[in-house]
């Protein structure tokens, strides 16, 4: 999904990158410069950085967080680092570099939590399906042993999570299709929307419980810091 959101501050002057806050300059850097090294050698970054299921003899246990700059295609890279740099931004500002970076992270790692829980139950079933002699789950459980799972989206979504939570009543207008909500109820529809499209598998090959996953901990950790009176610490890197 793509959109912009409206109000705010215009931002200073001078160079693209140079008015950016530095956690979320650096984070957009980095994802480019990973996204790069994997158009020229995709075999490489793929079997080593993406993530996969624990059982998979692809895994490394250093995924979890290397799959957070992996991303699968132009398009793909293209939303998620135009929603970091839109909302990122502007959540770095308000609360601290030091704490949106942990933010970022945390809210990756929820994702990351959520959905492996999901592939979990998911391959319990598929091995009493094998018990009982069904071929479709054994390719099921290979399928999920094989595929690997790129994308800061579950981060993104987190950061999404957090900006509307400091700004509920700012105004987002998706640009496909243009229609314009507050930043509170936008995100409860993407939260919806991944919710039934996760269940009902309508929209194959997204991660959809890890979008949700960071979303989740993204509001619980807004919650958290906010009710411990931290949550607008001005600390920076």
């Amino acid at each position: 999904m793509s959109y912009y959101y409206s109000g705010g501050n215009g931002g200073g002057r001078g160079g693209f990158l140079s008015s950016l806050p530095p956690v979320t300059k650096n984070l957009i850097i980095i994802n480019v410069i990973i996204f790069v090294a994997t158009l020229i050698n995709e075999e490489f970054m793929i079997s080593t950085f993406a993530l996969f299921y624990p059982t998979s003899p692809f895994f490394h246990w250093w995924q979890v967080v290397t799959h957070m700059f992996m991303h699968g295609g132009f398009w793909h890279i293209f939303f998620n680092m135009y929603t970091l740099l839109i909302f990122g931004g502007v959540v770095e500002r308000i609360i601290g570099s030091k704490k949106f970076l942990v933010f970022y992270f945390i809210c990756g790692l929820g994702a990351v939590a959520l959905h492996l829980g999901v592939e979990y139950l998911q391959m319990q079933s598929y091995m009493n399906g094998v018990a009982q002699g069904s071929a479709t789950a054994m390719q099921n459980i290979e399928a999920i042993k094989y595929t690997p799972t790129v994308g800061a989206s579950g981060a993104i979504y987190g950061v999404l999570m957090g900006y509307a939570m400091l700004f509920p009543e700012s105004r987002m207008t998706l640009l496909f299709p243009p229609i314009t909500l507050s930043a509170k109820w936008m995100v409860v529809a993407f939260a919806v929307i991944e919710l039934l499209t996760g269940v009902t598998g309508l929209a194959s090959g997204i991660a959809h419980f890890a979008h949700l996953g960071g979303m989740l901990i993204g509001w619980l950790m807004i919650l958290w810091w906010r009710g411990r009176g931290v949550l607008f610490d001005k600390d920076r890197l």
